[in-house]
């Protein structure tokens, strides 16, 4: 076979590789989205409707309904984290940069905490959990370091704290419209700007 030939075989493999991983990303966000909204039970159709493919195409990439969740958690994940990366290399301000990515932190946290209704994740938890302590405590460090620099943000308030601190304002909300974790989160963080502003 001539070279040109196999080059452009490697092309194109690696185009349709490219294409499936951005299709995977658009289905994600989609069953985030509908997770968000109606929660991890919600019919596999709506996240096929949102997402702009068949049922079928969903089950193709996820064959039980846990490995769509564990996907999508993950997907989440590592979503913070680029939020976060993109916020530190960019021009915000530094409290305004923590802001924004405690309000993408609260909007996974939303979606998270239906994973353990999944049947068959329990196994999985663990794994679960430590990446995302493993992925998420550095940038939220950082995001915090950087308000701290700026004067923004008390010392004594560290990552584990804040985070588990807006873990557990997410968890109470339920069904209750009137609940607002976004808002209560900021509150959290003006206590910790109110105490910087004090010393």
């Amino acid at each position: 076979m001539p070279a040109g030939d196999i080059s452009s075989q490697e092309t194109q493999a690696r185009g349709r590789r490219v294409d499936a991983r951005r299709n995977e990303r658009t289905l994600l966000d989609a069953a985030a989205r509908v997770f968000a909204d109606q929660g991890v039970d919600a019919p596999v159709r709506q996240i096929a409707t949102e997402a702009g493919v068949g049922v079928g195409t969903v089950y193709r990439h996820f064959p039980q309904r846990s490995d769509l969740v564990i996907a999508v958690y993950r997907h989440q994940v590592d979503a913070c984290v680029e939020l976060g990366e993109r916020l530190l290399d960019g021009d915000s301000a530094p409290l305004a940069a923590l802001e924004e990515w405690v309000d993408a932190f609260v909007d996974f946290l939303v979606t998270k905490h239906g994973l353990a209704a999944v049947s068959g994740t329990e196994s999985d938890e663990g794994g679960l959990h430590a990446y995302f302590l493993d992925q998420l405590l550095p940038v939220c460090e950082r995001l915090l370091a950087a308000a701290r620099d700026a004067g923004d943000i008390s010392a004594g308030i560290g990552a584990y704290e804040l985070m588990r601190g807006i873990g557990n304002l997410c968890l109470f909300g339920g069904d209750e419209t009137r609940y607002d974790a976004r808002k209560l989160a900021h509150l959290l963080l003006a206590g910790a700007v109110s105490i910087s502003k004090r010393h």
